[in-house]
């Protein structure tokens, strides 16, 4: 351990006195109700282990009635099928507003619960209700098309909402995913069930009551607290849902889509996993190539499908890359995630450590160099040292493998061909990036390397007006801007028979 860990690795986290949990229960018809089972699950606190306190524990049985409800709240001619769009656009405007009043405790809710630094999940909150804002613009733009078809006929199209919608959003970015989700739905006009990840409910259940607050009608917005194999796998398997929505493993991805398959063959749209490569040439900015792949590892505690997990660094810069990766990565403040300076809070929970500290063991048994970390930080919790690997090589597993964690590993390259060919050699395609001053080199890399997402001198460049989702196993659609539209709704032609056309 480095002496800048050993202060905070000493004092004890009790975050769990300091941020009040005001919502536990299932959310249906904009009442708060227990489960059917009357069963509840601990809600465990990544800084201590212990448990901030119970949360109801959704089944099939609430799955059931949440479909229900929102299915009758999808009825033709409801309040919410017939409001006006500019309506629609003023409710998501009003739950923006409500977050915007309630940033502060939004933001340590989210970081009781899941662990992340407060200033990162105070950024989460602003791009949050960013998400909610733009999509609440578009509430009255969506258009259909007037169609110049062979003969006597008026043809157009209409862009429908699909229906009931299922929503299953991950423990890593809680609030955001919800956001990333709910924001497109709602202004396309569909109904929502959701179930938030069993790690972190506690800021889905408060959007809940803000949803609540701001007047959205009973039965459009429902959120089922639960586990996976029962409550998400009732809204995947359900035949009166008409979409899911998903991101999280690209396993549980498989499973979804086979659910869908079996059921009612319902829409599906997937953000999955991946591990995407960061290039680094000899000539680009080594400072800023340097830190910016620091952030695009240890960001969030390692825990995003879009961390730059397989640095490539040119051959002749690759010593002098990992010296300065390694004395970043001791430098990096681990501790209390309420504190103001601390840059790296605990993993979400025990499941998660022990799978990243396989990893690393693994790392070390293939022979990847440790250079850094490796090991468990302070006594409680489930915090992990910034660990950086050199002399890493493709077939290892740390250069496989998701590990979702603090965990950077450094790849040596020689060629572009090389480098791109590497690059590719994987089933996921995410996100991609690459330093280089070299614009040609870097539109080369830009356009080979099969990516949803491609960052240039830059990492995790995310804004609600831009597309996001990935090639190969790393999802299915995209989600956020105008092409995210297209997830949330039926496109029905129109054909009208009339006496006579004229141009």
């Amino acid at each position: 351990m480095n002496s800048a860990e050993e202060p905070s690795a000493k004092r004890p986290l009790a975050m769990s006195t300091e941020v009040e949990v005001k919502y536990t229960k299932i959310l249906i018809n904009n009442e708060w109700v227990d489960a059917k089972s009357g069963k509840t699950f601990p809600n465990i606190n990544p800084c201590t282990g212990n448990n901030i306190g119970d949360v109801t524990e959704g089944d099939k049985a609430d799955v059931d009635l949440a479909v229900k409800a929102a299915r009758e709240a999808f009825k033709l001619d409801s309040p919410w099928r017939s409001m006006d769009a500019s309506d629609r656009g003023l409710l998501i405007n009003k739950l923006a507003d409500l977050m915007e009043r309630d940033t502060d405790y939004i933001a340590r809710l989210e970081t009781l619960d899941n662990g992340k630094p407060v200033k990162d999940a105070t950024g989460d909150v602003g791009l949050s209700i960013k998400c909610y804002r733009y999509y609440a613009g578009w509430c009255d733009k969506i258009q259909g098309k007037t169609i110049p078809i062979d003969g006597d006929f008026f043809c157009y199209t209409r862009h429908e909402p699909i229906g009931v919608v299922g929503q299953i959003i991950p423990w890593n970015f809680p609030l955001l995913m919800q956001a990333w989700k709910m924001a497109p739905a709602l202004c396309c006009g569909n109904t929502i069930v959701l179930k938030p990840a069993e790690q972190t409910p506690l800021t889905a259940l408060y959007v809940g009551a803000l949803c609540k607050e701001a007047g959205f009608p009973p039965g459009v917005v429902n959120i089922v607290p639960g586990y996976g194999p029962t409550a998400g796998a009732a809204i995947s398997e359900h035949r009166d849902v008409d979409k899911v929505a998903f991101t999280g493993s690209t396993e549980v991805g498989h499973l979804i889509m086979q659910a869908a398959g079996k059921s009612n063959l319902k829409n599906v749209t997937l953000e999955l996993g991946g591990k995407s490569p960061n290039i680094i040439f000899a000539d680009a900015d080594l400072d800023h190539a340097v830190e910016t792949s620091h952030f695009a590892l240890f960001f969030n505690q390692g825990q995003c499908c879009c961390a730059g997990s397989r640095t490539f660094v040119e051959e002749s810069i690759y010593d002098e890359f990992v010296r300065r990766s390694v004395e970043r990565a001791r430098k990096r403040k681990v501790g209390d995630p309420l504190a103001s300076d601390v840059e790296q809070g605990p993993q979400v929970d025990g499941e998660q450590f022990s799978k990243i500290m396989s990893l690393i063991d693994s790392g070390k048994q293939e022979g990847a160099k440790l250079e850094c970390g490796g090991e468990r930080h302070g006594n409680e919790g489930f915090f992990i040292q910034p660990t950086v690997f050199s002399n890493v090589e493709d077939d290892m597993r740390i250069a496989k493998e998701e590990i979702f964690g603090p965990v950077m590993q450094i790849l040596k390259f020689k060629t572009v061909e090389e480098v791109i060919e590497r690059a590719n050699k994987t089933q996921y395609g995410l996100a991609a990036s690459v330093f280089t001053k070299d614009i040609d080199k870097a539109l080369r890399v830009a356009h080979a390397v099969r990516a949803g997402s491609m960052w240039v001198n830059t990492y995790d460049v995310f804004r609600c007006n831009a597309p996001f989702g990935g090639y190969k196993m790393s999802g299915v659609g995209r989600e956020l801007g105008e092409y995210g539209l297209q997830q949330y709704s039926e496109i029905k032609t129109v054909a009208i028979k009339v006496t006579k056309k004229n141009s």
